[in-house]
């Protein structure tokens, strides 16, 4: 069976989201989030620098969401949540599925340091300010590509799975502005799905 190595609010709720979607049968590790969990000798065998998901099926055991996700449509859902390699759609999806790692991540990491993970005296407000600098511009094309749309490449994909759990997060650090009406909208839909609520609140 599937196994997935998993701390809450982190990417390890895509891997959760997806399963849940596709109604495949998997177990959980729920971790603390601490450097004794993540951090201790067991945990650094399966990811040398101790960070989730981790994905274990059978003698395989692969990190990186991106990775995970596309290893489960391939091996246990070839042809779910994804259009055809002939289908007009495909070339936007792989866009939308690496742009959340590529454009939006990176500077929501940095929001998330400045903000939550460093002590009040070592955050610097310049680095916090232009991150939702670029963050607010990584956000701009996908506000644009939602318009009337529900989802990224119309119907709904692993693309969704990938960015729209960025959207989600972005907007829970408050940095989706009310002009960003498509993606206030998209981050709605995301939200009322049951698999996504269930991997939302797995804790």
């Amino acid at each position: 069976m599937l196994k997935v190595h998993f701390v809450a609010h982190t990417r390890a709720g895509r891997i959760i989201w997806l399963l849940e979607e596709l109604g495949l049968e998997y177990e959980v590790n729920i971790m603390p989030f601490t450097k004794e969990g993540l951090k201790s000798e067991e945990h650094r065998s399966r990811h040398a620098l101790g960070r989730v998901p981790v994905l274990e099926d059978g003698d395989v055991s692969i990190y990186e969401s991106g990775a995970i996700v596309q290893y489960i449509l391939e091996r246990h859902k070839d042809g779910g949540l994804k259009p055809s390699v002939d289908s007009p759609e495909f070339p936007f999806y792989l866009q939308w599925f690496h742009y959340c790692e590529g454009m939006v991540m990176p500077p929501m990491n940095q929001i998330v340091v400045q903000t939550i993970l460093l002590p009040p005296d070592r955050r610097d407000e310049n680095v916090l300010k232009q991150a939702q600098k670029l963050l607010s511009k990584s956000l701009a094309p996908v506000n644009e590509t939602l318009a009337g749309k529900d989802y990224l490449i119309g119907d709904f994909s692993a693309a969704d799975i990938m960015l729209g759990h960025s959207c989600f997060m972005a907007n829970m650090q408050g940095c989706v502005s009310d002009e960003m009406e498509n993606i206030k909208a998209y981050v709605e839909k995301i939200a009322a799905r049951p698999a996504f609520k269930k991997a939302i609140e797995m804790k």
